[in-house]
Order: structure tokens, then C-alpha cells, then sequence
């Protein structure tokens, strides 16, 4: 028998479905509350609220859990390439080399971006933020691809966007970069893979030959893959939320862009940086600031510590300390200020009890802003490089909401405003 809740309004009962998934989570089915009571539920935020299934992401917050399409992240990490795992979230499925190399070439094949897009750039004031050119770009390829934006596409023409979309952001990404620093723009090149293409397109010269670490490659690969995806946060549940009304998957992802371009969303790892910069600029003492983090009178916060979702340790920290360690030490960095200031304070919320009982380990933007930074990516450029890994995952919840044919987003409200008054006209106001 299928298991219920029983709802009891003024005496009267109310019968509600209960949905498990196959995660065996469960969640009470609401879809019929409003017609059979007149109530609608309030969840400010949404922090309780399924607000869609999805085969997708399997994330546990208190086990510290994190699979994609039910691959664990940790073999996802260590064996996969980031479009193997592009491939998996958007598709279902795991590629074959037949299959990966198809996909792999189409994207390698569509990278150029219209020359008429270099002359949007010119149209930013200097000071631009990379977000704000990032997201107006994809946006903007609506006007170039004009198609995109019906919603009758059939699957040959949303395989072409989804490919698009894949192969001119890192494009886009590192002409942003380029721009911002005024400096000659890269065009990509087709002998190399996703991750070295991008890497060249930031970092290279004309002036001279530009050497392709492999660690780098590594650790960025493990990034990006480690982002692709986190189930229902802000800026996914936006894309799906904008294109649940038929818009484009351009339009789509900009909107999400934007959500995450939020510091409360995708700015973590700027805000690392930043905080370990300043404890360098106050002379380096890092007990004094774990101090602060412990005063509840004090307004300082520890960045890139515990995390909204993950009760435990953050499964993604774990893989990333990794490659940090390693990415460090390839480029002759380990002895540098700045990490020594990370090392201490990784140190104490590992060993300190006021730490361990909150559970305020260090996640992944602590050790990506550190990669981040080691590369020579400036810190307004963070959050593009986080988009940059989640695209695949907006893609894939963007191709499951339109393939599901879900409805229209429309959440409810309760109202608070004033009460219904006439009009007065404004002489007698």
C-alpha cells in the first residue's frame, strides 16, 4: 500500500501522497493542497521545498555524499576528463570512446565565436565586472543564433545549441580575461583538449611560446568537474525556473549566470582570497583571526569553512586539497605567504574542537580560490571560471526540465501589504 500523510484543517482530513525517491528520500506530494484547502505552504527560500524531480545529481548533505547520475565524485575525479563528465550529465550516460570522441570533436569544431562579438566588447566601460560581459555574451548569442530561441526545437537543432554552448564559453571566458587586461585576444586551437585550449587562450603570448603544464591541466580538469553540478542551488534552479517560461537555452544559462554571480552564491572563493590577503596586509597571524572567528561579538567570519548544504565534510575539499598540494608545488609556490596563512587556518579547523563540533571544515572554494590563485587568475575572474565548470550541469537540468514538458514556474506568496483603500488624488494627499 502507498504510503500517505494525513493533513487535519478544522477537522476535516486531507490526504497527501507521499513521493519517494529512489535515494529514498521522501517528500510529501502538495501539487493539489491549494484546490482542496485553499492554503498554499510557505518555505522562504525553498529550503524544504522539492521543487522538481530530477534524475541528475545525488547530493547527501549529513553523509557527505555527491554523485552524478550515480557515480560517486571521487571516481568521477580521479578518472574521468571534464567533457567525459559533461557528457554523462547532460545525456544519462557514460560515453563510449566512439561516442566521447564524436562529442569531443563537434565542440573542438564550433570554439570561434563570430568576429562580430569582439566589437561588443568594446561597448563595456573598462571596469566592467567579467560576470556582467559573461553573461550579456551567452546572451547575446540569441542574435547570432537566432533559432535558438523557438520553442519547437527538435533534437538535432537543441544538440547544436547544447554543442554551441559547450565550445564558445571557455572562448568567451578567456576574451573576457583578455579584454579586461588589455591584452591580444587568443583564438582557440584544435589540437588541444578542452582544458589546455581554455588554459592557452588566458595565459598565452604572441611574443612568446606558451608551455602547457600538465598538473595545471589536471587540477583545472578536476575543478571544473568538481562544479559541474550541485542539484537545486540558486542559480540552477534559475535556469530551470527561466526556461521552465520556453526560453532559450542561452537566454537560460545567462539568467543563471547572473544568480551565480552573487557573493552569496558563486563568490566564496573570491571571498577566500581576500580574506587571506588581509590577513597577510595585518602581519600574518593567523591566531588572532581564528580568535575573531570564535568571538560571537565579532563581526569576522572564517571564508571558505562549513557549508550551506554539507553537515559533514564537503566530499569535493577532499579531492581539491589534492591537486592543490600538487599544482603548489609544480609551480614553485609552496613556500609562499600566502599559502602559509591557508595551511594555519586549514590546520586549526581541522584540529581545533571549536571547529570540529561545528563541523567548519574546509570546502571547495577554500582550496579552488588557493588553485585559482596560483594560476595567476585574478579574483574577479573566480567566479567565471565557476561557471565555467557548471555549465554542463545547467545544460543537463535545462534539457531535463524541457524534455519533462514541466510547467511554467509560478511559486505563491502570502501577502503582507496594506489592506484594500480608495484612491485619493494627490491635492488632498
Amino acid at each position: 500500500m502507498a504510503e500517505t500523510a494525513e493533513l487535519i484543517l478544522d477537522g476535516k482530513s486531507i490526504t497527501l501522497p507521499v513521493i519517494e525517491g529512489t535515494e529514498h528520500e521522501k517528500a510529501f506530494d502538495i501539487g493539489k493542497l491549494r484546490d482542496q484547502t485553499g492554503y498554499v505552504t510557505l518555505d522562504s527560500g525553498y529550503k524544504n521545498t522539492g521543487a522538481t524531480k530530477s534524475a541528475i545529481t545525488f547530493l547527501d548533505g549529513e553523509e557527505g555524499i555527491l554523485r552524478y547520475r550515480g557515480y560517486p565524485i571521487e571516481q568521477l575525479a580521479e578518472k574521468s576528463s571534464f567533457l567525459e563528465v559533461a557528457y554523462l550529465l547532460i545525456y544519462g550516460a557514460l560515453p563510449t570512446k566512439a561516442e566521447l570522441d564524436n562529442f569531443s570533436g563537434q565542440i573542438t569544431k564550433h570554439t570561434l565565436v563570430h568576429e562580430d562579438m569582439r566589437k561588443i566588447f568594446d561597448g563595456f566601460p573598462s571596469a566592467t565586472h567579467p560576470m556582467a560581459i559573461l553573461s550579456s555574451l551567452i546572451c547575446a548569442l540569441t542574435g547570432f543564433y537566432p533559432q535558438s530561441v523557438s520553442p519547437d526545437l527538435g533534437p538535432e537543432e537543441m544538440e547544436l545549441n547544447i554543442i554551441r554552448l559547450l565550445a564558445k564559453m571557455p572562448t568567451i571566458a578567456a576574451w573576457t580575461y583578455k579584454n579586461n587586461m588589455g591584452h591580444p585576444l587568443n583564438y582557440p586551437r584544435n589540437d588541444m583538449d578542452y582544458c589546455a585550449n581554455f588554459l592557452y587562450m588566458m595565459f598565452s603570448f604572441p611574443t612568446e611560446k606558451y608551455e602547457i603544464n600538465p598538473v595545471v591541466v589536471s587540477a583545472l580538469n578536476k575543478l571544473l568537474i568538481l562544479h559541474a553540478d550541485h542539484e537545486q542551488n540558486c542559480s540552477t534552479s534559475t535556469v530551470r525556473l527561466v526556461g521552465s517560461a520556453n526560453a532559450s537555452l542561452y537566454g537560460s544559462v545567462s539568467a543563471g549566470i547572473n544568480a551565480l554571480w552573487g557573493p552569496l552564491h558563486g563568490g566564496a572563493n573570491q571571498e577566500v582570497i581576500e580574506m587571506l590577503e588581509a590577513i597577510e596586509k595585518d602581519g600574518g597571524d593567523t591566531s588572532k583571526f581564528i580568535a575573531k572567528a570564535k568571538d560571537k561579538n565579532d563581526s569576522f567570519r572564517l571564508m571558505g569553512f562549513g557549508h550551506r548544504v554539507y553537515k559533514n565534510f564537503d566530499p569535493r575539499a577532499k579531492i581539491i586539497k589534492v591537486a592543490a598540494d600538487e599544482v603548489l608545488q609544480a609551480l614553485g609556490m609552496q613556500d609562499s605567504p600566502l599559502l602559509k596563512i591557508a595551511q594555519e587556518l586549514e590546520q586549526a579547523a581541522l584540529t581545533d574542537q571549536y571547529f570540529i563540533e561545528r563541523k567548519l571544515y574546509p570546502n571547495v572554494d577554500f582550496y579552488s580560490g588557493i588553485i585559482y590563485k596560483a594560476l595567476g587568475i585574478p579574483t574577479e575572474m573566480f567566479t567565471v571560471m565557476f561557471a565555467l565548470g557548471r555549465l554542463p550541469g545547467w545544460i543537463a537540468q535545462w534539457k531535463e526540465m524541457r524534455e519533462n514538458k514541466e510547467p511554467i514556474g509560478r511559486p505563491r506568496q502570502i501577502y503582507t501589504g496594506e489592506l484594500e483603500r480608495d484612491y485619493t488624488t494627490i491635492d488632498a494627499r
